[in-house]
């Protein structure tokens, strides 16, 4: 037991002494100023402003094709990118939006088509993916579908 704690003890005296060189001055100075101006430009983001967040189409028929436009503005410091534009369900489809970088103060646009299904009060939801800080943004689209006309015979 004594020769595995004397053991021990020189194994740790030789690793504290070994590192005689001080650490300081490894530091290369250039490697410093990149990493900070490297972090600066890391916390710029773009932020992606809708012109509205939601869209009523109000009363329509059902089986019903309508179409909105949400445009939006990078009002960040960075250049935006938007990688996809998903919706919650088939029946409602994101379309025609700009996969280029969007940079600061640039605006965008993307349709929106929903079909009409469903019945009463339909709410869905279209996720906007970007780079910005929270990584997605959500719009809406609101119709209240009214049931077709029952056909007299």
């Amino acid at each position: 037991m004594k020769k595995i704690i004397l053991g021990l003890s020189t194994l740790c005296l030789v690793a504290f002494t070994s590192c005689k060189e001080d650490a300081a001055k490894k530091i290369d100075e250039s490697n410093v100023a990149a990493a900070a101006a490297r972090d600066a430009v890391a916390s710029k983001f773009p932020v992606l402003q809708f012109d509205k967040k939601e869209h009523d189409f109000g009363e329509i028929e059902a089986k019903t094709p309508v179409e909105t436009t949400f445009k939006y503005k990078n009002t960040g410091d960075a250049p935006l990118v938007i990688t996809d534009i998903k919706s919650t369900c088939g029946c409602t489809v994101p379309q025609n939006w700009s996969r280029a970088p969007l940079m600061p103060g640039d605006s965008g646009e993307f349709s929106v088509k929903f079909n009409g299904s469903g019945s009463n009060k339909v709410s869905k939801s279209i996720t906007v993916t970007a780079n910005t800080e929270k990584g997605s943004e959500v719009v809406k689209i609101t119709a209240f579908v009214k049931p077709v006309p029952a056909k007299k015979s």
